[in-house]
């Protein structure tokens, strides 16, 4: 009585980072597509609607405060959840996220795999962190 799978797009443009997060979310059951930049991001927006996304924000090429205020501004992608994943935990680049629309802010050094799955399991349940 499983419902349908929940797709993911994983935005992270460290290699390593990206492919064990993917892999981790995959063994959960989700269905992950992932961006290794900004610009990367916004197509794969385009061309797919996930349920969800991980944004990281220190990328190349478009960085991910600009991602995600292009995905609030545009119809088709306002309403997807964001999650920010970064290792910046300055209050301000957290309160620049959340205000920018972000459901939650994580900081990525804090955050084990596990810890990942266990937080993208909640948001898509509807459970927006405090």
């Amino acid at each position: 009585m499983e419902e349908q799978t929940k797709q993911i797009l994983l935005v992270e443009d460290d290699r390593f980072l990206r492919k064990a997060a993917e892999a981790t979310l995959c063994r959960h059951g989700f269905t992950v597509c992932t961006a290794a930049d900004g610009e990367e991001a916004l197509q794969r927006l385009q061309a797919e609607t996930p349920d969800f996304v991980l944004l990281n924000l220190m990328m190349p090429k478009m960085q991910g405060f600009e991602v995600l205020r292009r995905m609030k501004q545009n119809p088709a992608t306002k309403q997807i959840p964001v999650v920010v994943l970064s290792n910046l935990g300055q209050e301000s680049d957290v309160q620049q996220s959340l205000q920018g629309g972000a459901i939650a802010y994580l900081i990525q050094a804090n955050l084990s795999l596990q810890d990942l799955v266990t937080h993208v399991q909640k948001f898509i349940a509807g459970g927006i962190p405090t």
